[in-house]
């Protein structure tokens, strides 16, 4: 019996979506321990900060990932409130579709 073309295709995408999920539980399992440890330590290191949250901004059709990218920003709120405001957007204009929505009406 000869597959379906149509097979291929999808089974390409499938593939690639369960590695994507895999990538994003590797990441969070990488990064909890990253902004627990700002979290705790209280750090004021901008560029740290800055630099995981744009990490964490890679993930963010991941839910676990979101979490700790709120956490973070929280912290980060308390040291520069704009910049932390700013990646608030910027999430939101990379993840949040119904936002971006709201904005065109």
């Amino acid at each position: 019996m000869a597959s379906n073309p149509t097979d291929e295709p999808f089974a390409a995408i499938m593939a690639l979506a369960q590695e994507t999920q895999r990538l994003a539980q590797l990441a969070v399992v990488q990064y909890t321990p990253v902004v627990e440890s700002i979290v705790r330590s209280k750090s004021r290191d901008v560029h740290h900060i800055q630099h995981t949250l744009d990490r964490l901004l890679d993930f963010g059709f991941y839910d676990p990932m979101v979490e700790l990218f709120r956490r973070l920003c929280r912290h980060f709120y308390f040291i520069d409130p704009a910049a932390a405001a700013s990646y608030v957007l910027t999430y939101r204009d990379m993840w949040d579709p119904e936002e971006g929505d709201n904005e065109d009406a």
